[in-house]
């Protein structure tokens, strides 16, 4: 057994006999109290262990050492040793060291003895250092797929979601991001590309030309390993910004939306850049997969908001033809004013003797009163090629809405003012107005007297049995006919907030605005009404404003 003397050195004692060790309790270590610090006990420890006299020379070492530091031998001078970190941690007496030695990473950390002599634990750190790694990369990864998520959660239209699954995995992912997007909706066309680099300002586009590794199969819907970018292949280059430098390697991966393959996404790095690990593969699937799903949601979006658009522009107030002996004009406000379409509406059909005019409010709000709104429009729009009587024409159209495909399912009904408009010989015109449930039209005099034209009546589409009144006047120069719909005076503002607009007010209103021709008269209601809601939520709401032309 070796031991170390008092003077530091192995040897021998007095008379021949070995010496006894003086007891040492070396920091840091587990060694039990008054255990000579020997070989035996030293090859007990799990880190390697070197001990150097005051001179640097190595005096003792452990079996784990030469495991992990075989060329620190006893007699070593540890300055010079073939471990560079180590020898430069001895020459400048630092604390401790890190390095990768044999394969592998090293820690470690010196402790003062007795008589200058210094003590260096040598820890194998490879497999914590390589957990804490594969930590680091788990949070980067999960930081990265929450701000991808984040993103591309907001990217309603379609353009927004292509530029964010683009710019995103640039330059975490890649150096270059390419995604090629079929059309929308599909129509058999080329596919195009989108692309941004890090240096690029904005992404670029153009039509696809040309091949890449993997993109066929992954517009085909399927996963594909990463492969090198392919020299010489024409019509490539334009995928490649000015100054990009020369491709390494490529991943393609499928973009997957809602039913169908919406395009592709294609990460290139660069020759100096390592090529796509098996965590960085699957790292872009799973962004790809989000990205696809975002592409699809927006294009689900757009065709809604398509379609929004189509029922928007069939349903939205018709511009009023010119009618003989009367001036007309319409005013209409939506509830929420987000599709501008609702239940309350108006219109005006020409015919020979002179127009038929409608105005109403169907049951319920949003689009559902919207498509029965249009139902409603539409019958009056075909059922008066065969009658233009106001009342009979209303039977007639009670009549198609009960006949409707789940009409009492779905209980829906209408009030309505559904009248005729004649010119009359010396001027204005003869009015006649059939009711089916509505609040009844207002007459304003020249001379700024308001009454109301009683028609009364029952809604439309509720009752088989239902019935409707009808009333016949003279519109005189000078004079006009408003209709409306519970809307205006059912509007809740004021000064509380809470009070309705009411019909006195409308009178007031509508007496206050003598004189004015039907459209200013029809702008200066809507524009009181919105004072009174003070941008409060509100009802549909639908004028109409027949003056009585001169001779």
């Amino acid at each position: 057994m070796t031991t170390v003397s008092r003077g530091g050195a192995p040897g021998p004692a007095d008379g021949g006999q070995p010496a006894r060790s003086r007891v040492e309790r070396l920091p840091g270590t587990a060694r039990p109290p008054g255990s000579p610090l020997s070989r035996e006990v030293l090859d007990g420890f799990a880190d390697a262990f070197v001990v150097t006299d005051r001179a640097g020379l190595v005096t003792l070492v452990n079996a784990v050492t030469a495991t992990l530091l075989p060329e620190v031998v006893p007699g070593t001078d540890l300055t010079a040793c073939p471990v560079p970190a180590l020898a430069r941690a001895a020459r400048a007496g630092a604390g401790g060291f890190d390095t990768e030695h044999g394969g592998r990473r090293l820690h470690g950390v010196r402790r003062d003895l007795a008589d200058g002599r210094h003590a260096w634990y040598v820890r194998d750190v490879t497999e914590e250092h390589a957990r804490v790694e594969a930590l680091r990369v788990e949070r980067s990864r999960t930081v990265f797929l929450a701000r991808a998520g984040s993103r591309l959660g907001l990217s309603l239209q379609r353009e927004q979601a292509l530029r964010t699954a683009t710019t995103l995995p640039v330059p975490h992912l890649a150096d270059l991001a390419l995604v090629a997007h079929l059309p929308f909706p599909p129509t058999g066309a080329r596919p195009h590309w989108i692309r941004y680099a890090g240096s690029a300002p904005a992404p670029a586009t153009g039509p696809l030309t040309g091949t890449l590794p993997g993109l066929a199969e992954a517009l085909g819907g399927q996963p594909v390993d990463p492969a090198p970018w392919p020299d010489g292949e024409p019509g490539l280059a334009a995928l490649l910004p000015p100054g990009f430098g020369r491709p390494g390697t490529v991943l393609a991966s499928p973009l997957r939306g809602p039913g169908r393959t919406v395009g592709a996404l294609v990460l290139v790095r660069r020759t100096g850049r390592a090529g796509f690990t098996r965590p960085d593969v699957e790292l872009a699937r799973e962004f790809a997969a989000r990205a696809g799903a975002a592409l699809g949601a927006a294009e689900l979006y757009g065709e809604q908001v398509h379609l929004a658009r189509v029922l928007q522009n069939s349903l939205l107030p018709p511009e009023l033809p010119t009618v003989p002996g009367a001036a007309l004009a319409g005013g209409y406000r939506a509830a929420g004013d987000r599709l501008r379409i609702g239940g309350d509406f108006y219109d005006v059909f020409p015919v020979p003797a002179g127009a038929i005019f409608a105005l109403g409010d169907v049951a319920g709000k949003g689009v559902g009163a919207a498509v029965l709104t249009g139902r409603v429009r539409q019958s009056l729009r075909t059922l008066r090629l065969v009658e233009q009587r106001p009342l009979e024409l209303m039977r007639l159209l009670n009549q198609a809405l009960l006949d409707a495909p789940d009409a009492a399912r779905r209980s829906q009904f209408a009030t309505l003012l559904l009248g005729t408009l004649d010119a009359a010989p010396g001027g204005g015109c003869t009015v006649r107005i059939a009711g089916g449930g509505h609040p009844s039209p207002l007459l304003l005099r020249a001379g700024g007297a308001v009454a109301s034209v009683a028609v009364g009546g029952m809604p439309v589409g509720a009752l088989a049995a239902a019935r409707f009144a009808e009333a016949t006047f003279r519109l005189a120069p000078g004079e006009l006919l408003l209709a409306y719909t519970d809307g205006v005076v059912e509007a809740h503002g004021g000064p509380g907030g809470r009070e309705m607009f009411g019909e006195q007010r409308l009178r007031a209103a509508l007496a206050s605005a003598a004189g004015l021709p039907p459209d200013a008269l029809v702008d200066r209601l809507l524009r009181t009404v919105d004072e009174w809601l003070d941008g409060q939520s509100q009802d549909d709401i639908a004028m109409l404003a027949v003056a009585a032309a001169p001779p």
